[in-house]
């Protein structure tokens, strides 16, 4: 597969609101998608359960782990709709997340498609449950880390709390990614930052592009999502041959809009070899520093 060297990328700022009909949530999403590819995009990316707002076509008094279970059922409907998108555009979708039903009777996943642009489907299961996902969704965990090769090179997928654990990232880069997404949905500003400053911290140690999006608004009448801090924002490794600050676009909090950022693929590729530092690489001798460790008393 000949690789391109160059990515344009969409990242949304998804703006949750009620919706009375599919039809009408299809149309925001459509109109989105069309409008990445008027300017161009190869990738387009959705938020963590922006899919949140099919939540207000059924009874939004019911317990939050019923409601869940309830959206889980549209997952296949939803991801006919962003594939017929994909293949229309001609560009990829990481389609944000929304809850698919697991392997056992009554259980859920957190679910992420990527999906080609003629097609093609994936998925990433978030790993790592936050505590109401948990405890009061009740979400199971994935149970495996995926690698997409894709015509713009290797991709990895850590879906919000995923991004603050280092080891998938570093994983995902040693298997040769040069792109991790970060699709989040956060309710204040302390949670949001969390995930933007390891987020921030995954592109350095790894020397790779790091696309964030979030959604933005809320859904006053459906307490787990009722409040939304967000900003999307395309990161890029701290050295001299990319953007000042290590930000390459990034948009205003809380506003629905949506983050465009053209990536030059080859310069991950030349920074990992001959960049200022090389945490990459240098990155392999962890394992050696940190096989045991020296209790020492002062």
């Amino acid at each position: 597969m000949e690789k391109l060297d160059r990515l344009r990328v969409a990242s949304l700022q998804y703006f949750i609101r009620p919706v009375a009909t599919f039809e009408q949530f299809y149309d925001q999403v459509a109109g989105l998608v069309g409008t990445a590819a008027d300017y161009k995009c190869n990738l387009v990316v959705f938020s963590e359960y922006f899919t949140v707002q099919l939540l207000t076509l059924g009874n939004t008094k019911r317990p939050i782990r019923e409601q869940v279970r309830e959206l889980a059922k549209q997952a296949p409907r939803f991801l006919e709709m962003m594939t017929e998108l994909a293949i229309k555009h001609k560009l990829h979708i990481v389609a944000g997340t929304i809850p698919v039903e697991g392997s056992t009777p009554g259980s859920v996943t957190n679910r992420c498609y990527f999906i080609s642009s003629t097609g093609v489907v994936g998925f990433q299961d978030k790993l790592h449950m936050t505590r109401f996902e948990k405890e009061e969704w009740f979400v199971d965990s994935g149970k495996r880390l995926k690698i997409f090769d894709t015509d713009f090179g290797k991709v990895s997928i850590a879906i919000c709390y995923d991004v603050e654990f280092p080891e998938i990232a570093r994983t995902a880069a040693r298997a040769g990614a040069t792109l991790l997404i970060v699709p989040s949905c956060t309710d204040d500003r302390q949670g949001f930052l969390r995930v933007r400053f390891c987020a921030q911290a995954r592109a350095i140690e790894n020397q790779m592009y790091v696309i964030q999006s979030s959604t933005v608004g809320s859904l006053p009448m459906v307490p787990a999502v009722s409040l939304s801090y967000g900003q999307a924002a395309i990161m890029t490794p701290s050295d001299f041959s990319f953007s000042r600050d290590g930000i390459l676009a990034e948009g205003i909090p809380n506003q629905e809009t949506m983050v465009i950022g053209e990536l030059n693929l080859r310069l991950i590729t030349e920074t990992r070899d001959k960049g200022t530092v090389l945490p990459l690489l240098d990155s392999q001798k962890t394992a050696e520093f940190t096989a045991e460790v020296d209790l020492v008393t002062v």
